[in-house]
């Protein structure tokens, strides 16, 4: 196995099987999520399940891992020792040729930064207003109809958006709210209770964590499908139909999905307001990560001629 056959780079570095292939056929235990704008993920923390307290701790585990590449760190520096070309890469990189775990670590990680999206329909419009609550010239009614869904209290007729979640241009997770709580992740009401998979809580060990998981950044999520940390849902729609009609009254359920006296709040969207949702998530779909040069394979072929000038 390797990094690319779970972050495709057609797929906005998402994978489209529910579970990734890893060695000897075996898969991973949760849905592959997309590493784009991974850098504007405040917290820090990586994983559905946060177990990764940074991004450079976050690189080496799936290296490690005997599902996914199944290598020691050892192994791992013995192997681009070997390759004719990383020696130089690294002398360019940290002034000498030593290849050591911490090294690999700050350019793998380094390298998933530099996976910014900044060119979707959404960024087009976002560049000529001056909110993202305004009208954008370029989206159709159904695209602004969706925007302001996800972002308006008063279009949802609730105290509550999809962007109390998928927060800043990034749509991401928020920050932590307060000093007391252990993660700034939700569980969204996805099941009754937690059974197999507990989430942040297995990080954590907190017991109000059960059930809460990272939420990745909306960009790109038309092409990353399926969705949720078990990829239970096939496409947008069936996300939406979820936060519509069936949230699940967990006992962690987050604050954000209960009203004043505790009752789950379901959105109940009509078809059109389902079909105005998903048209606006598809405008958040950047077509220049999945062609970028940069972020491709550097031993296609056709790139052989060019390793050695850069």
């Amino acid at each position: 196995g390797s990094i690319i056959s779970c972050h495709k780079q057609e797929l906005a570095f998402s994978d489209d099987e529910r579970r990734s292939s890893g060695l000897d056929g075996g898969l991973t235990r949760r849905h592959s999520m997309s590493l784009v704008n991974s850098r504007f993920y405040q917290p820090g923390k990586f994983f559905w399940n946060e177990r990764a307290a940074t991004l450079e701790d976050q690189v080496l585990m799936p290296i490690q891992d005997p599902v996914e590449m199944g290598l020691t760190l050892q192994q791992l520096v013995n192997i681009a020792q070997d390759q004719p070309y990383y020696p130089t890469l690294f002398r360019r990189s940290f002034g000498d040729d030593e290849v050591t775990t911490d090294r690999i670590s700050k350019a793998l990680a380094q390298f998933v930064r530099s996976i910014v999206s900044t060119n979707s329909k959404y960024d087009r419009g976002s560049r000529n207003v001056n909110s993202p609550l305004d009208h954008f010239s370029n989206f159709t009614k159904m695209e602004n109809r969706g925007k302001e869904l996800f972002m308006s209290t008063e279009a949802t007729g609730t105290a509550i958006t999809c962007v109390n979640c998928h927060m800043s241009e990034s749509f991401v997770s928020p920050t932590l709210f307060s000093p007391g709580l252990t993660t700034s992740t939700q569980n969204i009401g996805l099941d009754r209770r937690s059974t197999d998979d507990f989430g942040v809580m297995e990080t954590t060990g907190n017991p109000e964590d059960a059930g809460k998981f990272k939420a990745p950044s909306l960009r790109n999520i038309g092409v990353s499908a399926p969705y949720m940390h078990d990829g239970r849902f096939r496409n947008l729609r069936d996300v939406v139909k979820f936060y519509s009609r069936d949230i699940e009254p967990h006992p962690n359920l987050s604050a954000l999905l209960q009203d004043e006296r505790g009752n789950l709040v379901r959105f109940n969207f009509s078809r059109e307001e389902e079909d105005a949702l998903v048209a606006f998530l598809n405008t958040l779909t950047d077509r220049n990560i999945p062609m970028d040069e940069k972020f491709s394979d550097p031993f296609r072929p056709e790139k052989d001629n060019r390793r050695n000038d850069r």
